[in-house]
């Protein structure tokens, strides 16, 4: 529950939006939060910005939501980064790959859900890779981009790879933890299976993301490639056509008709020259 009286903040602008009204508003959190965390005064106005957007500019609710983050960070990950050794057994099962940019400049990130196994996961490390894999991918974006595009690939998912908690656990950290970060999420080989989880994680989907969502009962992926705000559904006689419709040729990965090779998140990129340390930044 959030706090009242003293520990309640101004409106600072209209709620419009408007790139105006935000830096006003990002002023007015900064000055909230900084009196909270000092942590605070090493994040730059970007991220402020997200966890505003992220509350609909509600200066309050994002203040409140991004010191809980502050916390979060000095708990789960204590050492400032996660090391390749806390995440042994989920980095050896090689499911999650980045390479290239799509056209706006957001980095790829290609996971293959059918590598993930209910009965070999551990949620501690779980949580950690998740972390692991946002910061790397955060790390990746170019000066002036904040989203990453993500292709999930679902060939050959089944009951043996269904995991609900873990999918609700990834899920609560990239809303609470990177708000604004993802971009756009091809889902790619969609079996009908899986359409029956989705309707169980859709209810934890934030409500911004939701209001995009065109229709939450879903048709079966396979009679057509259907948008649902940020995620898109792709139809296997479509799949090139339709992720080159973001995704230049030369980003594209080669399984899908591109021309790079995957390559696996733990390791740098040889083909990107932007490729930088980790950032501490979500």
């Amino acid at each position: 529950m959030e706090p009242e009286g003293e520990g309640r903040l101004p409106s600072g602008g209209d709620g419009t939006g408007s790139g105006d009204t935000e830096e006003k508003k990002v002023a007015l959190m900064r000055i909230f939060v900084e009196g909270k965390d000092p942590a605070a005064k090493e994040v730059d106005n970007f991220m402020l910005r997200r966890f505003l957007r992220a509350r609909d500019l509600d200066i309050e609710k994002a203040s409140f939501l991004f010191l809980k983050y502050l916390k979060w960070r000095r708990t789960a990950v204590p050492n400032g980064f996660i090391s390749e050794a806390e995440i042994r057994n989920d980095l050896s099962l090689k499911k999650v790959f980045m390479q290239g940019f799509d056209k706006t400049g957001q980095p790829i990130v290609v996971a293959f859900a059918a590598k993930h196994y209910h009965s070999r996961r551990n949620m501690n490390e779980f949580c950690s890779f998740v972390i692991y894999v946002l910061d790397r991918v955060c790390a990746r974006m170019p000066t002036g981009q904040e989203k990453f595009t993500c292709i999930g690939d679902l060939k050959g998912w089944g009951l043996s790879n269904c995991d609900i908690r873990a999918c609700l656990a990834a899920l609560d950290i990239m809303q609470n933890y990177y708000p604004e970060r993802l971009g756009r999420v091809f889902l790619v080989h969609v079996p009908y299976l899986f359409m029956k989880a989705w309707k169980i994680i859709y209810p934890f989907i934030d409500k911004n993301t939701r209001k995009k969502v065109i229709a939450p009962e879903l048709p079966c992926p396979f009679s057509l490639h259907f948008y649902m705000g940020i995620f898109v559904f792709v139809e296997d006689k479509n799949l090139r056509a339709t992720l080159l419709e973001d995704i230049d040729d030369n980003q594209l990965p080669e399984i899908y008709g591109g021309k790079l090779p995957l390559v696996p998140i733990q390791d740098p990129d040889p083909l990107d020259p932007t490729h930088v340390a980790l950032r501490d930044d979500n």
